[in-house]
């Protein structure tokens, strides 16, 4: 299967996935779901791909299934929860840094085959974490901020705070994956990728980040619509 197949499928299976999680398991599934893209993003993001004719890294699906969850939070349960998430998010984020040194620092047993997979993964993970994990935290933060600002404009505009989801959903990513993807980039792979590869891996990577922050539209109006069997 070809990449660009693959980054497709992945958007729908991830983000049908959020939409699963909410129905079958409410806020606590999306708290749940943040936490496991959070992490899974972290080690997906170390992997180079060309794709729709460019130079990517992996981990923007995932990174960008995050701010939808935030975004569902904000719009069903309120800025409260929605922090919340972005908090387990982060300490989700540093707990794996803290773990995943730990691994590296065990004697294995003769016969062990695993550890220098382990250590060729995770040697490489402590700078990009870092960088995911102070990233992760401004953008994420900035995104729930974000989001409520557009809502009371919305709301001013129309004076019903149900209208122009569509609006405070992509007016709130499109800014924070931007903020994102050009303080993340910088901060992981500095001084690893000379200035041009930097600028097409922000180039390709906010353009994906457009593709599926416009994608996660139709899933935030159904996690809206639908009612979570954990609520009911």
């Amino acid at each position: 299967m070809s990449n660009e197949l693959l980054l497709i499928f992945a958007l729908v299976v991830t983000f049908s996935g959020v939409i699963l999680f909410y129905y079958f398991f409410g806020k606590s599934g999306l708290y749940c779901f943040t936490v496991l893209a959070t992490i899974c993003a972290n080690i997906e993001v170390l992997i180079l791909v060309e794709a729709f004719g460019m130079e990517q890294t992996l981990g923007n699906i995932l990174f960008a299934s995050s701010f939808l969850v935030t975004d569902i939070l904000s719009e069903i349960y309120g800025k409260k929860a929605s922090e919340k998430a972005v908090w387990l998010g982060i300490a989700a984020s540093f707990a794996f840094i803290i773990l995943s040194q730990i691994w590296l620092h065990y004697t294995p047993s003769a016969n062990d085959w695993a550890m220098p997979h382990m250590q060729a993964i995770f040697s490489n993970t402590p700078r990009l974490m870092l960088a995911s994990f102070l990233v992760y935290a401004v953008c994420q933060r900035f995104d729930v901020w974000a989001y409520h600002k557009w809502w009371d404009f919305t709301t001013r505009l129309c004076h019903d705070r149900k209208k122009y989801l569509w609006v405070r959903n992509n007016g709130s990513t499109l800014i924070s994956q931007l903020l994102n993807t050009v303080l993340f980039t910088f901060a992981a792979f500095w001084g690893v990728h000379e200035m041009p590869v930097l600028l097409e891996i922000i180039w390709s990577s906010y353009v994906i980040f457009i593709v599926t922050s416009l994608a996660d539209t139709p899933a935030i109006y159904i996690a809206r619509k639908i009612k979570s069997r954990a609520d009911s």
